[in-house]
């Protein structure tokens, strides 16, 4: 009989989070897959359980390798157990490739819904939360960051971000570039922790702030792009939207035809805007 796979989320912060199936499964799992087995030690000892099964680590530098082989345990009928350091497993966590494995081997796959950052900040944020979209940890390359922050220019749903402490003032500046300093956002620091802090305001005041120094696990909320109707852009938004498109590798020509459809208002129009502030620009 074929086992089962169970993702299970655990605490980001405070313990007394942990759902209360987490201690069952740690319990009674044939196979405990850790991120760190290290922080699974301090987790079992914090909800006072002890693991029965066989403990092995499955973090992102044995994840091919260790996968073939926690498939074979699941095929031979075993309950493996996947937990990561904090959150649910697969969410810019290992997961995703183990998951995608035991699927293609007909393996149940369940899980046990525990807390999750991206959600939490969602919720403190104060942002709009109907729509949004999960973009995980931006390059650390100064180019590649401002690549990809320009695909998601024009994005209307709320973005959300993860990022590492030391360079938060890098990725908020380069978010009040690409996005406006005055787009709201808001910095989510240590969430469920002793110092969680939810910061609140414009990209290029969140900077500011940043350049000070910050510590702690960080999850980034941003505001979408707002809707514009044709007579509320003008002429520097239209060159803006160009230089975007044509940043990304379009042709001029093609860059100005989109952005002449999106805006709602005739090609020539932003041809001029972009012919002027060249001009303007010597």
């Amino acid at each position: 009989m074929i086992g089962t796979l169970v993702l299970a989320g655990t605490p980001i912060g405070d313990i007394a989070d942990a759902p209360p199936r987490l201690a069952e499964e740690l319990a009674g799992a044939d196979v405990v897959a850790a991120e760190d087995t290290r922080r699974l030690r301090r987790l079992t000892q914090a909800l006072g359980v002890s693991p029965k099964g066989r403990v092995v680590s499955y973090f992102e530098g044995n994840e091919s390798a260790r996968t073939p082989e926690l498939v074979e345990e699941l095929v031979g009928g075993a309950r493996v157990l996947l937990v990561t350091d904090a959150g649910m497993p697969s969410v810019s966590d290992p997961g995703y490739r183990l998951v995608a494995a035991a699927v293609e081997r007909d393996v149940r796959v369940t899980a046990v819904p525990g807390p999750s950052a991206v959600l939490t900040a969602l919720a403190l944020s104060g942002l709009p939360v109907d729509r949004f979209c999960f973009e995980g940890f931006l390059p650390r390359k100064a180019g590649e960051r401002l690549g990809r922050l320009r695909e998601v220019a024009e994005e209307r749903r709320t973005l959300v971000y993860f990022e590492a402490p030391h360079r938060l003032d890098d990725t908020l500046s380069a978010m009040a570039e690409v996005f406006g300093a005055e787009r709201r956002a808001a910095v989510c620091r240590e969430l469920t922790k002793t110092y969680e802090e939810v910061r609140r305001g414009g990209l290029g005041e969140l900077a500011a702030w940043a350049a000070e120094g910050v510590r702690g696990e960080i999850t980034v909320v941003v505001e979408g792009a707002p809707e514009k109707g044709p007579e509320e852009i003008g002429p520097e938004e239209l060159v803006r939207r160009v230089r975007v498109r044509e940043e990304a590798g379009e042709r001029r020509k093609e860059a100005i035809a989109a952005v002449a459809v999106e805006a709602g208002v005739p090609k020539r129009v932003v041809f001029d805007a972009v012919v002027a502030a060249k001009n303007a620009a010597g």
